[in-house]
């Protein structure tokens, strides 16, 4: 290995690490518990891969061309810099666990590789890699999370892995194949880590799982909000990413009763046809779904719904995705997320007849974020002259500026002089964009309404 990792007993420095993330929120997740692992170790976290003397690839296997986007990065990063050093290049993540041997032939400079749910031994796997390259895609009986450390200092708004894993096996999904089947923290130690983080400033905590809501760790997810919503000091709560089939009556009443679990939900349907969706293996029906989400509306009125959708999976035909649009234009979303569909090697639907051609895939998905477009912007319309509580999260564009979260999820551009990043303040929503909304202070409304 030829890097410009220091030996800790030549080297006055600490070693320099940089984690970059792909894809989805549990990615992040783990990326800043590698961050908290590497820093426990006596490493320091720099913010570009230029400084760091190791760059961890933390990669996703669900997005589109994901494989591709980390050669790239491994391409640029092998180069020499000026003093003829490289960094220690680490491929973790969903795509390591999954394509781990060809990462390996195809990616000499790579000197580790590690899957998803044996990053608690990326520390040992480095001091490996010094005598050549080291790997790790076991799927461990012992959870990572028992040998993780405290976690550090966070913001005002955290993640928070309760469950990990999938035994839906969706036709088109590896998470059964990377990430193992489901499994659940016990519900003490996430109390506990919720506790810690609140301690250090937290105020709204969002529950992770590839599927939260079958989360089983000693009491169900209703129950883990219950107990969460009891902590002095966090204000809100949110969980993600659901499945329509774990949306029981306990949960929805949670929605009704929880005064902390925020009146927002992501329940991917994935398709509005029930044909696709039994091609797909998704366990509920077009029919199945619009049920739940009438309860959910019934418990929670104000509630804003997400989702998920894939367009061109194999065998959808016209009508089936003009299914699609009518169940968009039916549920109303105030957000959702759509993509074509892309074998994933080893999964069903790779194999399956009828692949639709890229050409039709690209014609449907630009009308189907069309219509999502247009129902974001309908919501973010319809809550103009609501007043709501926002959390300030980072500064805006423009000086003064600072945006935050409505209760809603849309991210708010206010003015407030005085406000700070992890304040709660008061707004009325006065704008709206399709993907924010513009508010003022309470206060300043009432007082030029006077």
């Amino acid at each position: 290995m030829t890097s410009s990792t220091p030996d800790p007993d030549d080297h006055p420095r600490p070693q320099r690490f940089h984690v970059k993330s792909f894809g989805c929120q549990m990615n992040v997740y783990d990326s800043e518990r590698m961050g908290d692992l590497l820093s426990a170790h006596g490493m320091e976290a720099v913010d570009s891969t230029d400084a760091a003397d190791i760059v961890v690839l933390n990669t996703c296997h669900i997005r589109e061309k994901a494989a591709e986007k980390l050669y790239s990065d491994i391409g640029r990063l092998r180069s020499p810099r000026a003093d003829g050093s490289r960094p220690t290049i680490v491929a973790a993540g969903c795509v390591a666990q999954a394509e781990g041997a060809e990462i390996a032939a195809r990616a000499p400079a790579v000197d580790v590789i590690v899957g998803p749910l044996a990053y608690h031994r990326l520390p040992a796997l480095l001091r490996e890699a010094q005598a050549g390259r080291a790997i790790d895609t076991d799927m461990p009986a012992v959870p990572k999370f028992d040998a993780l450390p405290p976690r550090r200092a966070a913001q005002a708004t955290a993640f928070l892995t309760v469950q990990e894993g999938c035994d839906k096996f969706c036709t088109f999904c590896v998470v059964p194949y990377t990430r193992g089947p489901e499994t659940s923290r016990p519900a003490a130690d996430l109390i506990a880590e919720a506790r810690g983080l609140v301690a250090r400033g937290v105020k709204e905590i969002t529950l992770l799982g590839q599927n939260v809501n079958a989360y089983h760790g000693g009491l169900t997810l209703a129950g883990l909000i219950r107990e969460l919503a009891a902590i002095d000091g966090l204000e809100r709560i949110r969980y993600t990413t659901s499945h329509p089939r774990d949306m029981d009556d306990a949960l929805i009443a949670a929605h009704a009763e929880v005064a902390k679990l925020m009146p927002y939900l992501h329940l991917p349907v994935q398709s509005g046809s029930s044909r696709i969706l039994k091609a797909m293996n998704r366990a509920h029906t077009r029919e199945s779904y619009l049920a739940t989400l009438a309860k959910l509306r019934a418990a929670r009125p104000d509630i804003a719904l997400s989702g998920d959708f894939i367009v061109g999976f194999p065998g959808e035909t016209e009508a089936d995705f003009e299914d699609t649009l009518r169940i968009v234009e039916e549920v109303q979303y105030a957000a959702a997320f759509s993509f074509k569909y892309s074998i994933r090697p080893g999964t069903p639907a790779a194999t399956m007849a009828d692949q639709v051609p890229e050409a039709v895939k690209d014609e449907r998905l630009a009308r189907l974020q069309a219509a999502i477009t247009a129902g974001s912007l309908a919501f973010n319309r319809g809550t103009i002259g609501r007043r709501c509580a926002v959390l300030l999260e980072r500064p805006g564009r423009k000086p003064g500026q600072l945006i935050g979260k409505t209760p809603w999820l849309q991210s708010a551009v206010v003015s407030i002089p005085g406000a700070a990043i992890g304040d709660i303040v008061d707004v009325e929503i006065v704008g709206a964009m399709p993907n924010s909304v513009e508010a003022v202070p309470v206060s300043h409304q009432e007082s030029a309404a006077a």
